[in-house]
């Protein structure tokens, strides 16, 4: 148990260093920007109590928050998707899907729900993000293709992490 833990833990922190450090240089005409530091609330266990998903959630946010200086922008959008994760899980699967001890990605789950689930997630934080950082809908389709392109840069980066890091079983 204190080796989920652990994993968590350094996982929190090496995807908040990949992020300040790596990912938020990335930037191509403002329409790709890859977030991939909400991989860390992706691969919670599902075991996670929804308490503790909130406030893990809420702290990787405020964390890119405070190296990005983006107001709480990041903040809202992964206490957005920590709050919606356990419908999202529903919604792909259903609980004999999985049992006790598996973890929501690619070598317990297979890729095509792991995509199902990270599409959904990842959408859905890019477009509470984006559209929080503009406030306004007067732009509203330049946003729109904001969230698209950058929702499939960083599906992209974190299914080639899925692949990388984490050997199947």
């Amino acid at each position: 148990m204190n080796n989920v833990y652990l994993k968590n833990s350094l996982r929190f922190f090496l995807l908040i260093l990949l992020q300040v450090l790596v990912f938020d240089n990335i930037n191509f005409r403002g329409y790709l920007n890859p977030y991939i530091y909400i991989l860390f609330i992706l691969l919670l266990p599902f075991e996670t109590p929804k308490w503790f998903l909130l406030v893990s959630s809420f702290l990787i946010g405020f964390g890119i928050d405070l190296f990005s200086n983006t107001m709480g922008m990041h903040t809202a959008a992964c206490v957005f998707i920590g709050y919606c994760r356990p419908g999202i899980i529903s919604f792909v699967s259903t609980a004999r899907d999985y049992e006790p001890g598996t973890f929501p990605g690619v070598r317990d789950l297979g890729i095509t729900w792991f995509l199902k689930y990270s599409i959904i997630m990842v959408l859905f934080h890019h477009f509470v993000f984006f559209y929080l950082e503009v406030f306004s809908f007067h732009e509203f389709f330049y946003t729109f293709w904001r969230v698209i392109f950058s929702s499939i840069f960083t599906l992209i980066f974190i299914t080639l992490g899925q692949y990388l890091f984490y050997k199947k079983k």
